[in-house]
């Protein structure tokens, strides 16, 4: 007996198979991406937290070139000495502190009873010791996050940054390298004071030669992302400072 395929039956029972069949398809790709998925999300963060410290692979004068997925991981053992977990004062030493969600801490520490957990990872470079610090906030458009590369004076030995949605020429220019070498040599502190290290309009210090007036120039036509970074830099650095304040003691 021919099927009726005029009928609305018809066409509905077609639609909801097709639904269900490209839907199991695309379920079990996805399923069988998610290694992979996950370690570029390593390997991504691996390459961002040796980027900040000045362990990348930079040529010309404007490149950002982070070191590649098939030697980072290597490179992340070689260069990163310890990864600590600070959490309600008490310091312990953890190997998969880099794939502790910054965010999500952040969120549960809404929650007066949570103690959040502050990654921090300590690295070695040419014979000197460098802390790198995660940071996350909030730009025009969407989240921003980086890592800054401090030694133990908490001056800033350097930066990386990203974002989600900034806009292209603008904000976007947060992860251009002319924008974060400026912050390289800038200083956390002022005495034994925590000023932060802010990204200031009318700064006049385009070459950044002043390293001690806690500020650096803002992109031009990207103030609120700029005041995103200010305040990320502000409000996640300054959690670390009891951390360095016993270490200088």
């Amino acid at each position: 007996m021919a099927i009726n395929t005029d009928k609305n039956s018809y066409t509905m029972i077609f639609a909801i198979v097709m639904v269900v069949l490209v839907g199991s398809i695309l379920a079990g790709f996805a399923n069988g991406l998610k290694p992979t998925i996950k370690a570029n999300e390593r390997y991504e963060r691996q390459q961002n937290i040796l980027y900040a410290m000045g362990v990348h692979n930079n040529q010309g004068k404007g490149d950002v070139e982070f070191i590649s997925t098939d030697v980072v991981e290597g490179e992340f053992d070689k260069y990163i000495k310890k990864q600590l977990v600070i959490q309600d004062g008490k310091v312990t030493e953890d190997d998969q502190a880099y794939l502790i969600d910054i965010k999500k801490e952040a969120t549960a520490a809404k929650d007066p009873n949570y103690k959040r957990r502050l990654p921090l990872f300590v690295g070695e470079k040419d014979g000197k010791e460098v802390y790198v610090i995660p940071v996350r906030g909030k730009g025009l458009w969407d989240a921003i996050w980086g890592f800054v590369a401090v030694d133990p004076s908490m001056t800033i030995q350097g930066v990386y940054f990203d974002h989600k949605g900034e806009t292209p020429g603008l904000g976007g220019e947060i992860k251009q390298r002319y924008f974060m070498d400026d912050f390289t040599g800038e200083k956390f502190l002022n005495g034994d004071v925590f000023e932060g290290v802010k990204v200031a309009k009318g700064n006049n210090d385009p070459k950044n030669t002043d390293t001690t007036d806690n500020e650096v120039d803002a992109l031009a036509g990207a103030t609120i992302t700029g005041d995103g970074v200010s305040a990320m830099l502000k409000k996640d650095v300054r959690m670390y400072v009891p951390y360095f304040q016993k270490l200088n003691n």
